[in-house]
């Protein structure tokens, strides 16, 4: 099977799981300079599987950003209705500060979204943050959240895909 015709498949099966466009709902609009498969950075043969990536550092769940020179983990704090993005390394583990005045957190459903501040790391200065974070009264709502972190670095737009898993905080009743 060539990699176009793989490369086509997998497309086609994301488009049909996460949907495309904002659909209807008020408020909603697309990612700016969100990449497309066409654009969007993400080399060929970058030395690491993209299946199973595992809990990040801050027990997220973690999606390829850039074809695995970056990683974005994912975490949501109900409580606080408060969502946590951590820029990471290709390692998956190490925190890859970058200048961006903020990211852009896009949820499936219900769809909303949230632009996520950067908040520095201890260590982290010049502008660079390797955490963003943002508010929004659905991310109160206990469900595990899928959607898409998209941002610009050193002018090269940014997406990943996530959809967070059921476990044990979100298994209480």
């Amino acid at each position: 099977m060539s990699r176009t015709l793989l490369f086509s498949g997998l497309l086609l099966t994301a488009a049909s799981i996460f949907g495309c466009g904002g659909g209807d709902k008020p408020g909603y609009k697309p990612a700016p300079n969100t990449p497309t498969a066409s654009n969007s950075a993400k080399p060929e043969g970058h030395g690491h599987s993209h299946e199973g990536h595992g809990a990040g550092p801050h027990d997220g769940v973690v999606a390829d950003w850039g074809g695995g020179k970056y990683h974005v983990e994912f975490t949501v704090d109900h409580a606080k209705q408060e969502a946590t993005v951590y820029v990471l390394g290709g390692d998956e583990k190490t925190p890859a500060p970058i200048k961006a005045a903020n990211i852009l957190l896009s949820i499936n459903d219900p769809k909303f979204q949230v632009e996520l501040a950067p908040s520095p790391l201890e260590g982290e200065s010049d502008g660079h943050s390797s955490r963003f974070v943002g508010k929004h009264e659905n991310l109160g709502k206990v469900q595990q959240f899928a959607g898409s972190i998209s941002g610009e670095v050193d002018g090269t737009p940014y997406v990943g895909d996530f959809k967070e898993e059921a476990h044990a905080e979100h298994e209480k009743k």
